[in-house]
């Protein structure tokens, strides 16, 4: 929210620096983001003075040029050479001095001592557009005769520096998103100190010229319309703003458009409140209805769009058809243009959840619409449409041609609150004194209705709509008193609480450490993404995905069943930015939508989410160096890192049942399960999908159910052991296999054969060649051997790798080369 520092002090006497005032607001929530000096005259016509032409003659080398001497106050006048036909001797004009810079068509014309056709020029008579001042090029700007000469420009012009605050408005605060809004904090601030106060402009001379105009409103449902006001100008004349108005609204980046559009978005920035103005002619049948349209209703809007109503769209209609999308948006045929002489002035107070629903659905943000989506006050319309039409005089003449027609059945009350006293001082740690407390509240415009010993009761204005607890008014008196002048307590207070064990996030931290310290960047994605990912997809289809009513965006239309694509946006992004070599991991949840359960006793028993880690690799997995090539990352890259994960855990992967990772999500990949739950999946992301993400790099991808994982770490043991006191043996293998027999095989039949002194089996080589026959393939095995009682003796070791070699014969075919 854009706030104007010149525009501010209309409302509160004060004379402070803009820095100062950038503190107070940011210490009472009212965060300022920047501060921007801006000026009514881009440059702020420095180095430009009133000067006198002493004498004007032609120039001997150029017909459309003059010589002239101008007196601008000092000790010899300048030489100026002059192109401008209307110049002549005697004339107070305005002279760019040199070193002067003025801004002409957006660019920057710095004034220099020069010779022009042979003549001294020492700076510039100025046209009003040159100074930025108007638009006319037609010859030098003439000043009046009592101008005098030396007079900075700046001063003769009153151009004034403003201070812009851009104020990151918290969405609960809607009550501060106007200048009088803003003031009436910094008076509640000031007011410790000393009286100060936030004044409204008077509407004293608000007066009904006659009553030859007058249009009755009707609210057919007053729960989406609490209040409604209006009242009718004749005689208006559309035109130009007067420069004080439009200096005001381009301060604050708005574009003047004409006087009464102007006088409407003046107020709404002045005081909060939203107004409309119609085209009183085109209000069929002299009568303003409030109500519904009937399902897909066309309707055009003032951008010239053509939108299908719902029936669920508050507008404001006359007797025939909608004029305007209540709070959101007018209409083209109903706005106000040059030839409009009559208006109907509108300042209502819409439900605010009809107004955010309207805005959405349409894609459609106006600064009315952003006011009733928080909430408006109800009790200013009379006081904003009484400021307005004073000023819709002012600006664009006509009478005020009926009484004000106000509809408000039910008068919104002020909010009730109970403020205990000594709770309130336990919440802030700090017992503040209660005539400090009165201060703050009277400055805020909370009334103290009553009050004894312990407690106040407060009447909050209904424009707080974010104020209507204790805490709420704990919180009001915290930031205009200010934090930092709570102090800290010698005394600590602390509670004892019960944690399950094992603790889910000291679980998640662990892993994360684990994956951190192997290299892994963490990852958080939105976990809003695009329905468009799931199409023609197997594994997640469309139909399970919980979609979004009413969404910002395509991009955001739905929630994810997957971590998947949100990390390949991610290594998308990142390759882009070429960087190549990824390893990212993200814990986060995933939503599923399961249309055929029974929702009849549980409505929420079709939605589902789940926990889960997803692990994604790119590029290389280690990088190049003097004592190593680079080594890209593969399937049984990742295949390590997801079976640490799972050891961490105490999960055998010989425990669980492995199958094909699905082929629409993965090139080629496994999926673990346990217990028939899946647990983890991995492997190559499909091409396909890597493709739509324009990737041609290989990325890998492993997505664990974490929920299933910790649950499994709840029944997990740790068992400690000493340290064996015997040395281990090592023996290898040769062994000539079918190609149909695999190593897992030859494992698990191993410590079956021996089960006390084989500790552990391990595949060092594989070899397919000619010479071992058709189907064959050598495996080398080597054999880890330890008695944990007494030292292995030869006799034991041959012993053993006989039978090992037996067994493999008989089980497995297996010859020793």
């Amino acid at each position: 929210m854009t706030i104007s520092y010149s525009w501010l002090k209309e409302y509160i006497k004060i004379d402070i620096e803009p820095e100062k005032v950038a503190q107070i607001l940011t210490s009472i929530g009212l965060e300022v983001e920047s501060i921007e000096k801006h000026q009514t005259v881009k440059g702020g016509l420095e180095g430009v003075v009133i000067g006198e032409v002493l004498t004007c003659e032609k120039h001997p080398d150029a017909d459309k040029l003059s010589k002239t001497t101008v007196n601008i106050g000092l000790n010899e006048p300048l030489h100026v050479v002059c192109g401008a036909p209307n110049v002549a001797q005697g004339q107070k004009v305005a002279v760019a001095t040199v070193g002067a810079k003025l801004y002409f068509n957006d660019q920057e014309i710095v004034i220099k001592k020069a010779k022009i056709r042979g003549e001294l020029s020492e700076g510039m008579i100025c046209a009003e557009d040159e100074l930025g001042l108007g638009t006319s090029h037609a010859g030098i700007m003439v000043l009046d005769q009592s101008a005098v000469v030396g007079t900075p420009a700046k001063d003769y012009f009153k151009i004034e520096d403003d201070y812009i605050f851009e104020i990151g408005l918290t969405p609960n605060r809607i009550d501060a998103a106007s200048h009088y809004g803003v003031a009436r904090d910094i008076a509640a601030y000031l007011n410790l100190e000393k009286p100060t106060k936030a004044v409204k402009p008077s509407v004293e001379s608000f007066r009904i010229d006659n009553n030859k105009f007058y249009i009755p409103v009707e609210v057919v449902d007053p729960t989406l319309c609490s209040r409604f006001s209006g009242v009718t100008i004749s005689n208006i004349k559309i035109g130009p703003s007067p420069e004080w108005l439009k200096k005001k609204l381009k301060s604050i980046g708005l574009n003047p458009i004409y006087n009464v559009v102007d006088v409407t978005n003046f107020v709404l920035h002045e005081i909060g409140q939203p107004l409309h103005a119609y085209n009183a002619d085109e209000i069929t049948g002299n009568k303003v209805i409030v109500k519904t349209l009937n399902e897909g209703t066309p309707f055009v809007t003032l951008d010239s769009n053509e939108r299908k109503l719902s029936s669920e769209d508050l507008m404001v209609c006359n007797t025939e058809q909608g004029m305007c999308i209540a709070g959101v948006f007018g209409g083209l045929k109903s706005g106000v243009s040059e030839t409009t002489t009559k208006i109907f002035l509108e300042a209502a107070c819409f439900n605010p959840i009809s107004v955010r629903k309207t805005a959405r659905r349409y894609g459609l943000n106006t600064d009315a619409s952003f006011r009733f989506e928080r909430g408006t006050d109800p009790n200013i319309t009379l006081w904003a449409l009484k400021r307005a039409a004073i000023l819709i005089q002012e600006v664009a003449g006509g009478e005020i041609s009926s009484e004000i027609v106000d509809v408000y059945s039910k008068p919104v009350e002020d909010f009730k609150v109970e403020y205990n006293l000594k709770r309130a001082t336990t919440f802030i740690g700090k017992e503040i004194p209660l005539s400090t407390i009165k201060k703050i509240l009277e400055g805020l415009e909370i009334k103290v209705v009553k009050e004894d010993n312990e407690s106040l009761q407060l009447a909050v204005p209904p424009y707080r709509v974010d104020v209507q607890r204790e805490a709420d008014i704990v919180e009001e008196i915290l930031r205009i008193y200010g934090y930092n002048n709570v102090e800290f307590s010698e005394k600590v207070n602390s509670t004892l609480s019960y944690s399950k064990k094992p603790d889910t996030h000291q679980i998640i931290n662990l892993i994360s450490d684990y994956l951190t310290s192997n290299g892994f960047n963490e990852t958080m994605c939105n976990s809003l993404t695009k329905l468009s990912y799931y199409k023609d997809l197997n594994t997640y289809p469309v139909a399970n995905t919980v979609q979004i009513m009413n969404p910002l965006s395509n991009d955001l239309s739905g929630m994810r069943q997957t971590l998947l694509f949100g990390g390949l946006e991610s290594v998308q992004r990142n390759t882009n930015h070429r960087n190549l070599n990824l390893k990212l991991y993200e814990f986060g949840n995933c939503y599923k939508f399961s249309p055929d359960a029974d929702r009849s006793k549980k409505p929420l028993k079709s939605y589902s989410e789940d926990l889960r880690l997803g692990i994604w690799l790119a590029g290389e997995k280690t990088a190049e160096s003097w004592i190593q090539k680079p080594q890209a990352a593969n399937f049984y890259t990742i295949k390590g890192y997801v079976h640490s994960i799972l050891a961490r855990f105490g999960i055998d992967t010989d425990s669980l049942t492995i199958e094909d990772a699905p082929s629409d999500i993965f090139e080629y990949g496994l999926s673990y399960s346990l217990k028939n739950k899946p647990l983890v999946t991995f492997g190559l992301v499909n091409r396909n999908i890597l493709e739509s993400f324009d990737l041609k790099a290989e990325v890998f991808f492993a997505e664990l159910k974490w929920n299933l994982v910790f649950d499994h770490s709840v029944n997990m043991k740790i068992v400690y052991k000493e340290l064996p006191k015997f040395p281990e043996v090592k023996r290898d293998l040769a062994l000539l296999l079918d190609k149909n027999i695999t190593y897992g095989q030859i494992q698990k039949l191993a410590f079956a054969t021996e089960r006390k002194l084989l500790k552990r089996v391990n595949l060092f080589d594989v070899y397919e060649g000619k010479n071992l026959g058709e189907n064959k393939k050598s495996y080398a095995v080597s054999f880890i051997l330890m008695d944990e009682s007494k030292t292995l003796t030869d006799v034991q070791i041959d012993k053993t790798m006989n039978t090992l070699i037996e067994v493999f014969g008989k089980e497995l075919g297996a010859q020793i080369r």
